[in-house]
């Protein structure tokens, strides 16, 4: 039995191989599968990791050329694009180099390969010159995350510089005259917002009549206005019919969703972000009897675990939001499951981001949510227009929007439009995670001046009516 797995998880993005370190950690022998030949799947690869690092430095080439003057600094900012996919590359091989590490660190075995579930306990491991390992395991861990979802019933022909995914949007060698954006969700504003900065002029193509759109209504739309100053051109409650190359130009086509005449659109690239589907090919689940959803997403229980006995999944490739936050929770708790422990995830306090400039948190239940329940609940905001930290930096757009029960004070959901809301976020989640209420943070001392003061503020305005500074 010295060659048998406790665990084997097929993926290494932030689901699968949180859960592999996570369950080694606490004793299990672990393997852990990945068919690239770096791990830490989409997210450290081609999705948030490069992303994040793009979106950094071109609002650092955007300040240095529109607001640093105002600071008395004066620049004039040279474009080295080649440089700053230089520092892209860096920042995804030291993340990814980091997982072989931790991999090594805590005794998780890393196989190189693509994985297929080939019967009870038996993972099969195909390698790129086509030889096979089989893997022996008590237990199956699926998380092999998601790819790109295209556009239902639309053909679309990706290629490396004009019709681009995602996965190419953060490679383009040389900044497009023209982009035009197919969806206007998160990865196409974060990608748009580079682009736009470095000099494209975006225009985003989107079915529904907002953007961002599960988001919180008066939110999103503050957003939208923001990027338009920016410079973003937006074709709202469009169906997109076609997506085209002709010569060196990639075109859409689209008409309104409501009926009427269709309007085409040429431009240098067309980034088709419409979202992603899970990731199922191959894995041999149909031979398994492992059952997916109507959503082509792994059917799993509050515990992770498939209809099949020894089988579970996490992360992208099951139901829920698509963050690489949420599928690193599930693979902890599974592997404390899978030891003998009571590992949990609370949906309802699991934040999301939007990394643009300003950025754009939330965690919890929208307005829109809240209504549609009938849940009696009060509203507390707070604008960075008066905050003494935000006036200093110049960051003064947007505002704190808090949500609570009007009987019980508890805080039910909060939203921030405004500079570093990724990171003033993570304070609702934690009083949402213990229960707590706006009073809770209203009574919490917060530094001066720093712009987590907008969150006391918001929270006095949620829970007594009245914050000091406005």
């Amino acid at each position: 039995m010295s060659d048998t797995y406790d665990l084997v998880v097929i993926g290494s993005g932030p689901g699968g191989y949180v859960c592999a370190i996570k369950a080694a950690q606490l004793g299990l022998k672990v393997a852990c599968v990945e068919k690239r030949k770096t791990y830490g799947g989409t997210c450290l690869n081609v999705g948030c990791i490069p992303s994040k690092a793009l979106l950094h430095a071109s609002e650092r080439f955007h300040e240095a050329g529109h607001q640093l003057a105002d600071l008395g600094i004066k620049v004039s900012p040279e474009l080295d694009l080649p440089t700053m996919m230089g520092h892209k590359d860096k920042t995804v091989k030291s993340n990814v180099d980091g997982i072989a590490y931790l991999f090594k660190k805590n005794k998780v075995t890393g196989v190189v390969g693509t994985g297929k579930i080939t019967g009870k306990g038996t993972v099969e491991v195909t390698k790129d010159d086509g030889s096979t390992e089989t893997l022996e395991t008590k237990n199956i861990v699926i998380a092999t995350g998601s790819e790109v979802a295209g556009i239902p019933g639309v053909e679309v022909q990706f290629d490396a510089d004009t019709i681009v995914s995602s996965d190419e949007a953060i490679a383009l060698s040389q900044v497009p005259g023209e982009m035009v954006i197919v969806g206007g969700g998160v990865i196409g504003l974060e990608l748009g917002s580079v682009w736009s900065r470095l000099g494209a002029k975006v225009t985003v193509v989107e079915y529904l009549d907002k953007v961002l759109g599960p988001m919180d209504a008066e939110v999103s739309t503050a957003f939208q206005k923001l990027l338009v100053k920016q410079g973003f051109t937006f074709k709202l409650g469009a169906k997109v019919t076609a997506v085209s190359k002709d010569g060196d130009k990639g075109s859409v086509t689209f008409e309104p969703a409501k009926g009427g005449e269709a309007e085409t659109l040429s431009a240098d690239v067309v980034l088709v972000a419409t979202g992603r589907k899970p990731y199922t090919a191959g894995l041999g689940l149909e031979s398994a009897g492992v059952e997916l959803d109507d959503r082509g997403r792994v059917h799993i229980d509050e515990h992770f675990r498939t209809n099949v006995g020894g089988i579970y999944a996490i992360g992208d490739v099951v139901r829920g939001a698509m963050l690489a936050h949420k599928a690193e929770d599930e693979g902890v708790a599974l592997a404390e499951i899978l030891a003998g422990q009571s590992g949990h995830v609370n949906y309802d306090a699991i934040p999301s981001v939007v990394y643009t400039a300003p950025e754009v948190a939330s965690v919890g239940k929208t307005e829109e949510e809240l209504k549609k329940a009938g849940i009696d609940y009060k509203v507390g905001k707070f604008p960075f227009m008066a905050n003494g930290r935000a006036r200093a930096m110049l960051a003064t757009d947007g505002f704190v929007k808090m949500l609570t029960d009007a009987k019980t004070d508890k805080l039910l959901g909060c939203h921030i439009l405004g500079a570093g809301a990724g990171d003033l976020i993570v304070e609702a989640a934690l009083v949402m995670e213990f229960g707590g209420s706006a009073e809770d943070v209203a009574l919490t001392s917060h530094a001066h001046p720093s712009l987590s003061e907008a969150m006391r503020e918001a929270a006095m305005a949620a829970a007594y009516g009245k914050p000091i500074h406005i």
